[in-house]
């Protein structure tokens, strides 16, 4: 690994004000060589220059420079309260490894401002260690992190066959709900790796490769998998993201990285910024027990979730995951009453659509509801509700009148062809009449709301063609939700 020299030239803070607002959000550069010449020779500039681009938690890594350091990154996280390090031993210097310095780094990882092993792996392109060697002392290192309980953050360069032989010795398939349990730093796998490694419990970091214009395959897995399974990076001083490529990375440009990704995913700068930090204060073990929010923001719209009470059990929810959707954690400790809502909202008018939807059904607190409706449309706001469709079976009547003049639109979640196959899919607490249930709610609220939708979720297998037939025979629009959570089981 070369040094390289330091630029100074225009940073984000000096070319993105007003541009792509990180609102109450900010960014988290979970992989940063803070250690290596020349950043460690302007922390201080190097710290303003990424607060000042909205990145204000840095983890510095240890591994790489040498086995010394850790020692050196460790000094760093201890003098600067929002950088945190790592340890271990990466594979270039795995030639360096033994049990005495194996023994000094365990020691260091106990330290309360070390927060993963890493990065550790395989790299079969430099080589810079013979391949048994590394082969070895990552196994090693694997074991040791396992039984301390530390994340581990792995580097695999040219060696994905052998990296995922090895990782899967050590983790089985994770259910969504599980913590995750590393990085895979800098991924250069593909789409099928990727998901893998997420089943495994890993989550994906993204680094400013994903700018460069050959980095296609990269675009393909941020496009593949949710924000929910992804970590940003630098990897400082290396890998400096377009349009600064060819000079010296630093932590301010993770900005410029978690751009490139909310463009690629269709959402806001505020949003992927919410979810990656979210993410990495999870597994680094630096966030309070998340606090549940009965309204948000996602792409602009404001969504509200007035309920965790739900008709269904799907198996693609997020609430049988991490309860989180764009960072926002969603599972209420208890369900808010209609004038705390209104309170929350302020001007409804400054937002595109008010959405009903969390990861309950809105419709079982359909009076609540409908006074919170009631209130938007006079103060002039578009209205959504988004529906699993069977508020008519739990009601025992058509309840779709009685939205007529409160909701502009409705969204329902139809998920299948066939009563069989929703069945299997979204497990109905009211059984086998629920799909036609379904149907027949379609038909009702197209005579009364404005703009009708059904939607379905794009889950491998499914015949989405059979979908968008039954809804246009029912008369209404057809939207196809992206399936997009592989580590869902």
């Amino acid at each position: 690994m070369k040094n390289c020299k330091l630029f100074k030239g225009d940073y984000p803070e000096n070319n993105m004000k007003g541009k792509n607002e990180l609102g109450e959000s900010f960014l988290f550069d979970t992989h940063a060589h803070l250690n290596f010449k020349p950043l460690r020779e302007d922390i201080e500039g190097v710290l303003s220059r990424a607060g000042n681009a909205g990145v204000k938690r840095i983890v510095s890594i240890g591994a790489g420079d040498g086995i010394k350091g850790n020692d050196k990154s460790l000094e760093i996280a201890r003098s600067h309260e929002n950088i945190w390090a790592t340890v271990g031993v990466h594979p270039h210097d795995a030639k360096l490894s033994n049990d005495k310095e194996l023994n000094r780094i365990t020691e260091l990882a106990r330290d309360s401002k070390v927060v993963a092993w890493g990065e550790i792996g395989l790299d079969f392109h430099y080589n810079h260690s013979p391949h048994d060697v590394q082969l070895e002392v990552f196994r090693e290192q694997l074991e040791i992190a396992v039984e301390i309980g530390l994340p581990v953050i792995i580097h695999d360069r040219e060696a994905h066959s052998e990296t995922m032989e090895i990782l899967r010795r050590y983790f089985s398939q994770k259910d969504s709900a599980s913590k995750p349990i590393g990085i895979m730093h800098c991924f250069s796998g593909d789409v099928q790796m990727a998901r893998e490694m997420i089943r495994l419990g890993f989550l994906i970091s993204v680094p400013g490769v994903v700018t460069f214009r050959n980095a296609r395959r990269l675009v393909e897995v941020v496009e593949a998998i949710p924000v929910e399974k992804m970590v940003l990076e630098t990897d400082c001083p290396f890998l400096t993201p377009e349009p600064y490529r060819g000079k010296t990375n630093e932590p301010a440009y993770v900005r410029l990285v978690a751009e490139k990704v909310a463009q690629i995913k269709g959402i806001t700068l505020e949003d992927t910024a919410r979810a990656t930090t979210s993410n990495a204060m999870e597994i680094f073990g630096i966030e309070s027990e998340p606090k549940p929010v009965f309204i948000y923001t996602i792409r602009g719209n404001l969504y509200l979730n007035i309920t965790s009470r739900c008709n269904n059990r799907c198996s693609f929810c997020p609430k049988q995951g991490s309860g989180k959707v764009k960072g926002h954690y969603l599972i209420l400790d208890r369900e808010p009453t209609a004038a705390e809502v209104i309170s929350a909202i302020g001007d409804p008018t400054r937002y595109p659509e008010v959405v009903f939807v969390g990861l309950g059904e809105s419709t079982l607190r359909l009076e609540t509801l409908k006074e919170i409706a009631a209130w938007l449309k006079q103060r002039g706001a578009r209205v959504r509700i988004d529906t699993d469709g069977q508020a008519n079976l739990v009601y025992g009547r058509d309840i779709t009148p009685e939205l007529k003049g409160l909701v502009d639109a409705i969204s329902v979640s139809l998920n299948a062809p066939d009563a069989e196959t929703y069945m299997k899919m979204c497990s109905p607490s009211r059984g086998a009449e629920t799909y036609m249930a379904i149907l027949e709610f379609l038909r009702a609220a197209k005579r009364h709301i404005p703009e009708v939708v059904a939607t379905v979720v794009d889950i491998p297998g499914l015949d989405v063609a059979a979908c968008r037939k039954i809804a246009e025979d029912i008369g209404v629009g057809f939207r196809v939700r992206a399936y997009n959570d592989p580590g869902a089981p």
